[in-house]
Order: structure tokens, then sequence, then C-alpha cells
């Protein structure tokens, strides 16, 4: 049963998305990703108001007229929420937690998907698969993985990003889209082979949550700090900004180098910011792209 906790953080949720799907954020969705859910029927002569995207310019060239291809959309499109539980969500220098604000971008992104009438799937994973929730359509399914979202008490702190790729490889889910939430704290040479895999296996989006710290460290003196995933406590000498604020740097430059290796999209997202705007912006510039 879902305790009356939940049943309010749903109940906002669900009234917040339903403003998003009055503003562009749908469109903008639908337009950004249409390339993974359509197929190829046939070549006919451009007529005004056709998408320009799918002018052919190989056959427009030959036939000495503008051809433009025509395609019929696929209404089994996939879309995959791949969301990290570990321990390391729970952190934050703001008062909203890393993890409310992971919930909040899974939860808009499931619901103008279900608008759309696309399949949706959540993977709740730590340094292991924690839950599954294989793709379907429809209010419930997705009230099912929004109470996932605020209920599931992982078994493991922990973060192995590796395993969690792992798992999508192996569900080979047709003209899917993945979105993968996550810090993206891990070793890069353990999970750098299968993001390659996975971004051939799908359109694969990268979400990397934020804190204003890991951009710049203030200085707070000698702070005491634990690790969420381990437990142990380390002095942290905060007086050696520019120490910590390289670190920080070198691994996020690190983190977005693996991503443009293999052409994956990465969309940084910042705790105790909006994010509408930034996912709207980021869907116009996929779009753009297939121009």
């Amino acid at each position: 049963m879902i305790n009356q906790e939940v049943r309010s953080k749903i109940k906002r949720l669900k009234i917040y998305t339903r403003r998003l799907m009055q503003s562009s954020l749908a469109g903008d969705y639908s337009s950004a990703f249409k390339g993974s859910g359509l197929e190829f029927d046939q070549l006919r002569e451009y007529q005004y108001g056709d998408d320009v995207r799918f002018i052919d310019w190989n056959s427009s060239a030959k036939m000495n007229k503008i051809m433009i291809k025509q395609f019929v959309e696929e209404r089994d499109r996939t879309i995959i929420l791949a969301i990290d539980v570990s321990a390391s969500s729970f952190y934050s220098s703001q008062k909203e937690l890393r993890q409310e604000l992971i919930a909040q971008i899974a939860a808009a992104l499931s619901f103008v998907a279900s608008e759309n009438k696309d399949k949706v799937g959540a993977l709740f994973f730590s340094d292991g698969v924690e839950q599954w929730i294989a793709p379907a359509r429809g209010n419930v399914h997705v009230g099912r993985i929004l109470e996932a979202i605020f209920s599931l008490r992982p078994q493991s702190k922990k973060t192995n990003l590796a395993e969690a790729l792992r798992f999508l490889v192996s569900l080979k889910k047709r003209n899917a889209v993945v979105f993968m939430i996550s810090d993206w704290i891990g070793v890069a040479d353990e999970y750098t082979k299968l993001l390659k895999v996975a971004s051939c296996e799908y359109d694969f989006v990268g979400m990397r949550v934020l804190d204003h710290v890991e951009h710049r460290m203030p200085n707070v003196g000698i702070i005491e700090v634990i690790d969420p995933e381990t437990g142990n406590v380390y002095a942290l000498n905060t007086a050696r900004a520019n120490t910590v604020n390289t670190f920080l740097q070198l691994r996020m430059i690190e983190q977005r180098r693996v991503f443009e290796k293999y052409k994956i999209d990465l969309l940084d997202l910042v705790v105790g910011q909006p994010f509408i705007h930034q996912l709207i912006t980021f869907f116009h510039q996929r779009i753009r792209r297939q121009i």
C-alpha cells in the first residue's frame, strides 16, 4: 500500500507535470526523439508543409525535383528510465536533495512519455539491479513507477554503473530511448566499454545531476566528511580550494570526455535549480541536429 506521504508527493508531481504538458515540453520531446519511432515507407514528391529534415537530397538530384522520405510512425517506442538510487544520491549542499531532483526528472519524463503513448520502463540501480519495472503504457503503470521512486529502499548503498549498463544492454529493447539519471560518479574504465555498447543499442541520453559544490567548493576550513556509500570518515581541508576544485573539475571533464568520445548526449542538471528549461533547450538542440 502507498502511504499518505508518498500519495501527497505523487499528487504534487501530477499537478506539476500536468502544467508541463501545456508547455512546449511534450511537443519538443516528441520531435527530439521522432527518429527512433519512425519506419521508412516510401519516397514521394515534396509538398508544402512537409518536414524539411526528411528531404532525400540524392533522390532529388537524380529526379530533378524535391523528393521526401515518407515514414509511418511505429507505436511501439519504449522509454527506459535508469535511475541511480545509491547513497550518493542523498547528498546535497542545498535544501533539496540530489535524490529529490532525480525523482522530479524521472517523473516528468514518465508523464511526458505516457502522454505520447510510449511505453515506459524503469530500472532502479545501486551496485546492482534494485528493481526493474518492465515497459508498459497507461496511468496506472506510471503510478507504479512513481510509487517506486518514492518508496524504494535500496539493499545496497554503493554504485556500479557498469552493472546497470550491463542489464540495459541485455534487454535488447527495439526503438528504445534510455535516460540514465545519475551523478555518474564511478570509475570510468569500468563502465566505458558498456556505455559504448549501450549507445549502439539505444538512443542513449546521460543525465548528470550535480551539486553546486562540485563546480566550486567554498573555503570553510577543515571539515569532517562522510562517504555515504562506505561510511568512511575523512578530514577535508577546504582551505586548499584549488586542489579540491581541480579534482572535482577534472572528474567532470573526464566524464564528459567519455560521452563525447562515443557521441552520446550528456545533460547537466544542478540541484536547487529549475530543470524544465534545460530539458526544453536540450530537446531543441536535438531537433536542430536532425535538420
